[in-house]
């Protein structure tokens, strides 16, 4: 088979290049070649917020946004939603096979054991104010983590890696279950051996005096699929911190931390609140043909429609609208759900929402269901956090072992002055400098 190549011709030097495509891309160390004399560094590429540039390979998410797919390691997510469990999904994404029946029973028995936390992680949460952020609580507390287990330092041995990714994925739930109780002032809940990840979750969150608390099985298995949608999404914001702090071979929990704090932003991990924040702006079903029209004049957004990687329908949102019908049957039907029903309806019917591939997004139904389920939208993005531990995980991982990485650092076109001399500080104007305007 012909390799496949790319010419160039630098009309400054009329010199002609030829460029090797790999999997239909050039690599850009290819190009520094391309100079106009022996002092040049040669061609960079320009790429702000990385929206054409690919910084890996990666062998655990696929994504086609124009046709609006999504696999994990191969599998469909609507298949994975219908028939696994979040942890059968973990395993999946870390270790590239769904597991056998015993693998997935040692596998679980092992995420149990690591639940509990360390007493004194328990008093470092309990040094937070009592209205500290959830969000804010988590990465710290993470992060703390680092100090309990040092040999997490050593990243480069497999078997303290597969620990410290059990110990993560074990103990993020109880940090989460444990920022929300502190908030209302309420005792921690220890974690329950005997419980799914999703309803001991559920048990550590809502247990009150009585002697067990059985969580609706509706409810814990929509929480579980909402995991499983969550779980990883490839080359995204929060994603990308992880891989480049781990890149300088920090510990998985300070590089958790870091994703987590990349996540904690509005754009990313809070997008579901915006939408609550705008059905409550909305109001009311008979409103929401007004509000689009304010949109489209410019005025506003349409928040969880259209997505940075999906020019299509999001299937993660046709599985949350699914499950969004099973929890309203135990719930109660949210008020919210009508205006969102009728905001999707019109959007998807009109053209200048068609014409723009703005589709609704995982966000646009998470946050009611979560609303629904009891959780306060500052928990929104905790609960965002837990299932997304594991993609971080296994992009970690994966960037470990792939021997291509080194320590990320991009570069930069440096638009500042050229040199300047010093001028003695008696002899300087009263100019006001920019940076105290």
């Amino acid at each position: 088979m012909e390799n496949k190549v790319l010419s160039i011709l630098d009309t400054r030097t009329k010199t002609g290049y030829e460029m090797p495509l790999y999997n239909g891309t050039v690599r850009a160390m290819d190009l520094r070649q391309i100079k106009t004399g022996p002092d040049d560094f040669g061609v960079m590429t320009y790429d702000p917020a990385f929206l054409n540039t690919a910084s890996c390979q990666s062998a655990i998410t696929f994504i086609d946004g124009d046709k609006g797919i999504l696999r994990y390691r191969g599998y469909p997510i609507e298949q994975l939603a219908e028939k696994c469990t979040f942890l059968e999904v973990a395993y999946l994404i870390l270790f590239g096979e769904l597991p056998n029946a015993s693998q997935l029973a040692e596998w679980v028995d092992n995420i149990t054991h690591h639940r509990m936390l360390h007493e004194t992680t328990k008093k470092f949460l309990e040094g937070f104010r009592y209205d500290s952020h959830p969000m804010g609580m988590f990465i710290s507390t993470v992060a703390a983590l680092s100090t309990v287990y040092p040999e997490s330092r050593h990243v480069h041995d497999p078997e303290l890696r597969k620990l410290e990714i059990s110990r993560l994925i074990g103990k993020v739930p109880t940090i989460a279950a444990y920022t929300y109780r502190h908030g209302l002032g309420y005792p921690y809940v220890y974690p329950n051996d005997e419980l799914s990840y999703t309803e001991n979750f559920l048990n550590m969150l809502w247990k009150m005096v009585e002697p067990k608390y059985r969580a609706n099985p509706v409810l814990a298995r929509a929480l579980d699929i909402l995991f499983i949608l969550h779980a990883d999404h490839e080359q995204n914001c929060s994603t990308n911190v992880m891989r480049a702090v781990g890149s300088s071979q920090a510990d998985p929990f300070v590089a958790t931390a870091a994703a987590a704090a990349a996540l904690s932003g509005p754009l990313h991990g809070g997008a579901n609140e915006e939408v609550l924040k705008m059905l409550d702006e909305i109001g009311s079903k008979d409103r929401v043909a007004a509000y689009v029209d304010r949109v489209k004049a410019g005025h506003g957004k349409l928040m969880g429609f259209g997505h940075r990687v999906y020019k299509n329908y999001d299937p993660r949102a046709q599985i949350i609208k699914w499950a969004a019908d099973r929890v309203f049957e135990v719930t109660g039907r949210n008020p919210k759900l009508e205006i969102a029903l009728e905001l999707e309806r019109i959007a998807l019917e009109d053209e200048y929402f068609i014409k723009r591939k703005l589709y609704p997004n995982v966000d646009f139904y998470s946050g009611i269901i979560y609303q629904a389920v009891g959780f306060k939208p500052e928990m929104f993005t905790v609960l965002f956090a837990i299932p997304r531990t594991v993609g971080w995980l296994a992009q970690w991982q994966e960037m470990l072992e792939d021997p291509e990485q080194k320590i990320a650092r991009p570069r930069q076109i440096y638009i500042g002055h050229g040199q300047r001399d010093v001028i003695p500080i008696e002899q300087r104007g009263m100019e006001v400098s920019p940076s105290t305007k």
